[in-house]
């Protein structure tokens, strides 16, 4: 049995086998009670730096009053405060200047346009006018709605030829021109077979692929002015042996960029050859923001529309515009309205 004559209990007169058993067993081995720590009333206080109250002097009109020093702590050394590192202007690559047309003017043929069944800029309002109008509307409201430089270039081609690719980007073209306070940039981007200057009356001149395989010429040298407002046309130039490659290299993304540099109201328009029988559409599709893919009615295949899309992958935004088409689900005859037939 353990001794208790020891404990607390037993030296202050007490039975040590009185108590609860916490208390007897606090007596023999010896548990004092738990107590928090003492807490002093007053915490000293921390000696803190203070400035002095700068006196505010009434500002004249004009002049701005210098305040007094402010005296701080003698242990605070200005001397290893951070200087302030001076800013360092930011430079945004393209935005030096707004990229001008200043070509030469030429006259547009008016009775070849007229020959071939295209828009003619002074004739009254046509159903094939209408029909533009609904295209060119869709593809300025994307551009406005999305503001980019990629947005405003437009590729319009067709799967396979004969589907009506140049006739569609002409068309577009000249009721695109129509704007007001806007203007429309024409590229021949079918180097094989270019027909946009055949189309319009205007003379052969160099273009796109002299301004890819030198870099001493600036494409907007070689854009072409006309007679008819808002209305630029820039040929395809003079072919090469690699004309494919000089689309394909680097210095497209800096030539197509220039086009549309600092120019918010300039659309572009590029008429390349069919997606399924040259590689020029493919790789132009990466340089536009918005691609027209012309099918002609009751000739254009489902396989050919569905593989050309996918050699346009690069575009975010393709478009399907049928062509040729001698009727109308909804039943609409446009330009009726206006008192002439469609």
């Amino acid at each position: 049995m353990t001794d208790q004559s020891n404990s607390p209990r037993a030296h202050k007169g007490g039975d040590p086998t009185d108590g609860s058993l916490f208390e007897r067993a606090s007596d023999a081995f010896g548990f004092d009670p738990f107590r928090p720590a003492p807490v002093p009333g007053r915490l000293d206080e921390t000696n803190m730096k203070r400035a002095r109250p700068v006196r505010r002097a009434a500002v004249a009109e004009g002049v701005r009053a210098e305040p007094e020093s402010v005296h701080i702590d003698e242990a605070v050394n200005r001397e290893s405060k951070p200087v302030p590192v001076a800013p360092v202007p930011t430079v945004i690559e393209g935005a030096s200047g707004v990229v001008r047309f200043s070509g030469v003017t030429h006259t547009i043929d008016r009775s070849r346009l007229r020959e071939r069944g295209l828009i003619v800029p002074e004739a009254k309002n046509s159903a094939l006018l209408e029909e533009f109008r609904i295209v060119k509307r869709q593809l300025h409201a994307v551009a406005d709605e999305r503001g980019t430089a990629m947005s405003r270039r437009v590729l319009v081609c067709s799967p396979l030829p004969g589907e009506g690719k140049t006739f569609c980007s002409v068309n577009l073209a000249l009721a695109m021109a129509n704007e007001r306070d806007s203007e429309v940039l024409l590229v021949d981007a079918d180097f094989a077979k270019p027909s946009v200057l055949s189309a319009l009356g205007l003379p052969k001149a160099p273009g796109l692929l002299d301004a890819l395989s030198d870099p001493s010429i600036n494409a907007e040298d070689l854009v072409m002015g006309t007679d008819i407002p808002g209305l630029w046309v820039l040929p395809a130039g003079n072919p090469t042996d690699a004309d494919s490659e000089w689309l394909a290299s680097a210095r497209t993304a800096d030539v197509l960029n220039r086009l549309t540099m600092g120019a918010p109201h300039r659309m572009v328009i590029f008429d390349s050859p069919p997606a399924l029988a040259a590689s020029p559409a493919a790789e132009l599709a990466k340089h536009v923001g918005q691609a027209l893919l012309v099918a002609r009615a009751d000739q254009t295949g489902r396989s050919a529309l569905e593989d050309a899309v996918d050699l346009l992958g690069a575009c975010p935004d393709i478009k399907l515009l049928l062509n040729a088409a001698h009727f109308s689900p909804s039943g609409r005859r446009f330009g009726t309205y206006y008192g002439y037939e469609g």
